[in-house]
């Protein structure tokens, strides 16, 4: 019941994530690589700050750091500059697809060896997601901001599956978020700027800080602290449930209408985890 907890948490902090994301673009008040480039320096911030009190020190080397760092780069880049041209529903589409495909794929390589019954809970589940957010006609898809969201989808994935191998999970999020943010400085620095400039607010800078310090950086920490214990499909699965979070955050704080469609697609998304994860 604890790791069902603790992993119901860390998938409401990523949830949060979003709608945090989704307040701020929204508003005007920043653009989606500035706010990725807050997000990891702050996220860096109160992850250093943590370990320095907590663990009197901080070790940057470990297990997986490369990766780690360098797939935590590529997802949330790739991300930012993807939201540059892509409409959100079919974004997330792509982005937990991969996400999926990407997990997978490293977990079976690994050895791992999943029943049939979290295979049949995956496709239902991921045929749900399809069916919540799949964009209405006319919508067109860039194939280099496509290829941006791919990109960050196995940045997720590696990163999630290299925390597997974390054996301090505080300590780990922190060294990836610490190393990362100067070279993010650097990559957003050489990403396209939006066609049209975006002046920061105070609300964009707000809602950037609180991303980065909570929702991704203690939101990380967590991640991180569960994945050991879950199996890389498990862990794969759990995150389809992210955007049917997120939906119905939106629908509480941003005043999005609650639809048939969500209900039902929400049910079908839930029961495909449900029969992929539990007993």
């Amino acid at each position: 019941m604890r790791l069902f907890l603790l992993t119901a948490l860390t998938m409401v902090a990523f949830a949060a994530n979003s709608v945090l994301n989704r307040a701020a673009l929204a508003g005007d008040g920043i653009d989606a690589p500035g706010f990725g480039t807050i997000r990891l320096i702050a996220g860096a911030a109160i992850l250093t700050l943590l370990v320095l009190i907590l663990r009197r020190g901080i070790a940057l080397g470990g297990p997986g750091r490369v990766a780690g760092v360098l797939s935590l780069l590529v997802y949330i880049y790739g991300f930012s500059t993807a939201y540059l041209a892509l409409d959100a529903g079919l974004g997330a589409l792509i982005l937990f697809g991969t996400v999926q495909v990407t997990m997978f794929a490293g977990s079976l390589a690994g050895g791992e060896r999943p029943p049939g019954r979290r295979w049949a809970g995956a496709a239902l589940a991921f045929a749900g997601l399809a069916w919540l957010l799949w964009p209405g006609t006319g919508t067109t898809l860039s194939p280099l901001h496509g290829l941006a969201m791919v990109a960050a989808g196995i940045g997720w994935g590696a990163y999630s599956l290299t925390g597997r191998k974390a054996r301090d999970p505080l300590m780990a999020t922190a060294a990836n978020f610490l190393l990362a943010a100067p070279l993010g400085l650097l990559l957003a620095m050489a990403l396209p700027t939006p066609a049209e400039i975006v002046s920061l607010s105070a609300t964009g800078l707000t809602l950037a800080i609180v991303s980065g310090a909570l929702t991704s950086g203690l939101g990380y920490a967590l991640w991180y602290r569960v994945l050991p214990q879950l199996p890389g499909t498990v862990a794969a699965v759990a995150q389809l449930t992210v955007p049917v979070i997120a939906m119905a955050g939106g629908m509480l704080f941003l005043g999005e209408a609650l639809t048939t469609q969500f209900v039902l697609a929400s049910v079908a998304v839930l029961g495909g985890v449900a029969l992929s994860v539990l007993k």
